[in-house]
């Protein structure tokens, strides 16, 4: 990269808030979640130059587009600025995030707002979960399907199984492992939970089927939330005196179809991976940064809509051999003081996934890690944390690699 871009400050809303039950809106979402960047990052709103707005549903579900106006909408002080929103599902946030660097990184601006916003809870769950078929292929992966992202990554699991064996007990204690992790979040949506053995069991009353061998804690919640991050270049830090929380050292990002099986035709004969895809985005972030393998981590925030996702992402990353990620599971590799914890903060199944959101919160909870500022959900010793964040069945992919700044 030309230039290191640094993340100086930012602010996640509380995932468990329902914006309709408590008087909110999108536009006050907004508001609270940019003043409240501002004030983490230590700037006025007149700093900000240039501001990337992640959304992916915005019209769907409370029929207001054009969303990267929203923030100079309810914030007299950012008329003018330059504001654009990015739409990729559920990594909306994070190509806001690598549009924002481009920018910082010619030289354009030196203080850029990245800003990942949903309301999804505006319709009945059935409704709402239907909404999000826009982000798959439709017409055809949709076709037939009750709720597709669980049939979907229902197919992902059946393909590990094909392969190379799946036990589903593995992906109960992923749910099981994140809901717990959650506890400790302040802003997680299912902080409040109450937990017990048969939460992520086979018990069809407390744990019910949804599709295929996915249960209900095998997949996160229907979520309202923002997340906001100040990016800076280095001569603003410079110019300023200013010492940033995190910096960005690495990236991938790779896009492939929207079809879940045009993925897994390409991974059948010639890739020991089932989205190979998805593992070239990860060692692009690792060689950006400079990392020989994931043993040059000290903690993973990554994608899981649904336990298959997370399953996934374990090999993918390195930590186990392809479709070998069980055995991280059962040795406790993935816990807050284990090996290589992911998620130690809950991910999306216990943290929630408003959907443009997630990049961004990802992003501001590797750098809370780096900065040694996660509270009760921090891994020890933390300096150098990767996010994974998937949009769509893996349609669109980015990986970030964080580092500490001082």
């Amino acid at each position: 990269m030309s230039q290191t871009v640094s993340i100086l400050g930012g602010f996640q809303s509380d995932f468990a808030n329902n914006l309709a039950k408590s008087g909110g809106s999108v536009e006050s979402l907004v508001s609270e979640t940019v003043l409240a960047t501002a004030a983490d990052a230590q700037i006025e709103l007149s700093d900000i130059e240039s501001i990337h707005v992640g959304n992916a549903f915005g019209q769907l579900y409370t029929g207001q587009g054009h969303l990267g106006a929203m923030p100079a909408t309810v914030l007299p002080e950012l008329w003018g600025v330059p504001a654009m929103r990015h739409e990729a599902a559920c990594a909306s946030s994070s190509m806001a995030t690598l549009s924002a660097m481009a920018e910082i990184e010619s030289g354009r601006y030196d203080c850029v707002l990245v800003l990942g916003v949903e309301q999804e809870k505006t319709m009945p769950g059935a409704e709402a979960s239907a909404v999000q078929e826009a982000a798959a292929w439709v017409g055809q992966d949709t076709e037939g399907a009750t709720y597709i992202w669980p049939e979907t990554f229902d197919r992902l699991a059946e393909e590990y199984d094909r392969r190379f064996g799946l036990d589903d007990a593995h992906l109960r204690a992923i749910g099981e492992l994140n809901l717990r992790n959650a506890k400790d979040n302040p802003n997680a949506q299912t902080r409040a939970w109450a937990l017990s053995a048969d939460t992520c069991s086979a018990n069809d009353d407390v744990n019910p089927v949804v599709a295929g061998r996915l249960r209900r804690n095998d997949i996160t919640q229907i979520t309202d939330g923002a997340a906001g991050l100040i990016l800076v270049s280095e001569r603003w830090l410079a110019q300023r005196g200013r010492t940033a929380r995190s910096r960005i050292v690495g990236w991938g990002h790779r896009t492939v179809g929207l079809g879940l099986q045009q993925k897994l035709d390409r991974s059948s004969s010639d890739s020991p991976f089932l989205m190979p895809h998805v593992r070239g985005t990860i060692t692009d972030a690792f060689e950006r940064a400079g990392i020989a393998d994931v043993d040059g981590l000290d903690a993973i925030e990554t994608h899981d809509c649904m336990t298959p996702s997370e399953y996934m992402a374990i090999d993918h990353f390195g930590i186990t051999a392809p479709g070998q990620s069980w055995k991280a599971i059962e040795n406790g590799e993935l816990e807050r003081d284990g090996r290589i914890p992911m998620n130690p903060g809950g991910g999306l199944i216990g943290g929630g996934h408003p959907v443009g959101a997630t990049g961004a919160r990802m992003l501001l909870d590797a750098t809370k890690q780096v900065s040694g500022q996660a509270g009760d959900y921090q891994v020890e010793g933390a300096n150098k944390v990767a996010t994974l964040n998937i949009g769509g069945s893996t349609a669109t992919t980015a990986c970030f690699v964080i580092e500490g700044a001082s």
